[in-house]
C-alpha cells in the first residue's frame, strides 16, 4: 500500500506525452469500461428483477420524516461539495497547485483523470439505467440525469479521495492525519446529504461511492512507475 500511495515520489522519471496517453488508455479507460458494464448491470438488476429495491424505501422515508430547518441548511451546504461547479473548480485548482509544487505534469494530471473518468462512467451509465428518484419530497431541483448511480457522491469521492492520497505528502503527522480523515469523510457526508434531501436512495449513493473510489485507484495507478519497496 505504501508503495502504491508514494509511487510518484519513488519514481520521478519524466514520461513522454505519448507514454502517458498510452498508459491512461490501457490502465484507466479499459478497466473503466468494465466498471461501467458492472454499474449498468447492477442498475438494470435494480430497476428490473429487484423491483426498484423497495427495501430502501423506509430509509428514504425516514430521512424525509426527520427533516429540520437546521439540517436542511446543513445538508444543502454539504451537498455543494459534490456539485459539478465545485468539483471542477477544486480539481482545476488542485491540478495547478500540484503542477506548480512538483513540476510534474504527469502527476498533476491524476486528479483531473479521476474526476473526468468518474463523470464519464456516471453520465453514460445513468443515461441507460434511467432509475426514478425516491418517492419523497425533493429538496433540490432534480438534474436531467437519473437516480442511479449518484453523481454528487461519485464526483465528491473521486475528488476528495484523491486529495486524501495527495495529503500523504504532508510531513507533519498530525496535520496529515487530520487532512486525510476530513477528505475521506466528505464523500460520505455528501452521500448522507443526498439521502436526506430525497434525491437518491441507498443503492444510488453506495454505487456512487464505488464508482468514485474505483476511478481514484485507476487514476492514481495510471502511469507505469518503477517503485521498489520503501524502507
Amino acid at each position: 500500500m505504501s508503495t502504491f500511495v508514494h509511487r510518484y515520489e519513488l519514481d520521478t522519471s519524466r514520461p513522454t506525452v505519448k507514454q502517458a496517453a498510452r498508459d491512461a488508455a490501457m490502465r484507466v479507460l479499459l478497466p473503466a469500461v468494465a466498471l461501467w458494464a458492472a454499474l449498468v448491470g447492477v442498475g438494470f438488476l435494480i430497476v428490473g428483477p429487484l423491483n426498484d429495491l423497495p427495501a430502501g424505501n423506509p430509509v428514504e422515508q425516514w430521512f424525509a420524516d426527520h427533516r429540520t430547518p437546521t439540517m436542511n441548511t446543513v445538508s444543502e451546504w454539504v451537498g455543494r461539495l459534490g456539485m459539478t461547479e465545485v468539483v471542477i473548480g477544486v480539481t482545476v485548482l488542485t491540478v495547478a497547485l500540484v503542477w506548480w509544487r512538483t513540476r510534474q505534469w504527469w502527476f498533476a494530471a491524476v486528479p483531473a483523470l479521476a474526476v473526468s473518468v468518474q463523470s464519464l462512467v456516471f453520465i453514460t451509465a445513468s443515461a441507460l439505467v434511467t432509475r426514478e428518484r425516491p418517492d419523497v419530497k425533493h429538496l433540490d431541483e432534480a438534474p436531467p440525469t437519473s437516480s442511479f448511480p449518484s453523481g454528487h457522491t461519485g464526483a465528491s469521492t473521486a475528488l476528495w479521495f484523491t486529495l486524501a492520497l495527495l495529503a500523504q505528502r504532508i510531513t507533519h503527522p498530525v496535520l496529515r492525519a487530520v487532512v486525510t480523515v476530513v477528505c475521506v469523510l466528505i464523500p460520505f457526508a455528501v452521500a448522507v446529504s443526498r439521502l436526506y434531501r430525497g434525491m437518491h436512495g441507498p443503492a444510488d449513493v453506495t454505487f456512487g461511492l464505488v464508482n468514485g473510489a474505483v476511478c481514484v485507484v485507476l487514476a492514481w495507478g495510471y502511469l507505469r512507475r518503477s517503485t521498489p519497496e520503501r524502507r
